[in-house]
């Protein structure tokens, strides 16, 4: 990641949730990244073969109101930070058996930024008094991610 990036990265998690994150954290982020939107792709994927379709639409994609509220709170943020373009480059899609349609790869980085924006708050509801996430916060809090998308 560009060192630009790494420093609106660090900006975002401030904002979102006063933490602060370092070049390691960014690496398990991108990784956090990767399997989260493979797991949204492959319940659209299934969701679009339920409705017999064989294009992953926006709307395929298992989104709950709170994921779209921190969609909505990372607009907000973005506004400032501008890691909207960069987000683009993270929302890698991984090779499925159907087509993604055109309007769910643009919403793609939106949802990234909504993922980033709920994994920062986490931290602060995981251990609130910790400002330098660790391995073991990492781990608790993607284990809970992973229960819930």
């Amino acid at each position: 990641m560009r060192p630009s990036a790494v420093a609106r990265f660090q900006r975002l998690f401030r904002a979102a949730a006063g933490i602060d994150v370092d070049k390691n954290d960014l690496k398990r982020y991108d990784d956090f990244v990767d399997r989260k939107i493979y797991d949204l792709l492959l319940i659209g994927q299934a969701h679009a073969r339920a409705n017999a379709r064989d294009v992953i639409q926006s709307s395929d994609l298992p989104v709950s109101k709170g994921l779209q509220e921190s969609v909505h709170a990372f607009r907000r943020l973005d506004e400032e930070i501008e890691l909207k373009p960069i987000l683009e480059e993270l929302a890698k899609r991984p090779p499925l058996d159907l087509a993604v349609a055109e309007e769910t790869e643009q919403a793609l980085p939106e949802i990234v930024g909504g993922l980033t924006f709920a994994l920062a708050r986490a931290f602060t509801i995981i251990e609130p008094e910790r400002r330098n996430p660790q391995t073991d916060q990492w781990v608790r809090v993607t284990t809970l991610f992973d229960l819930l998308l």
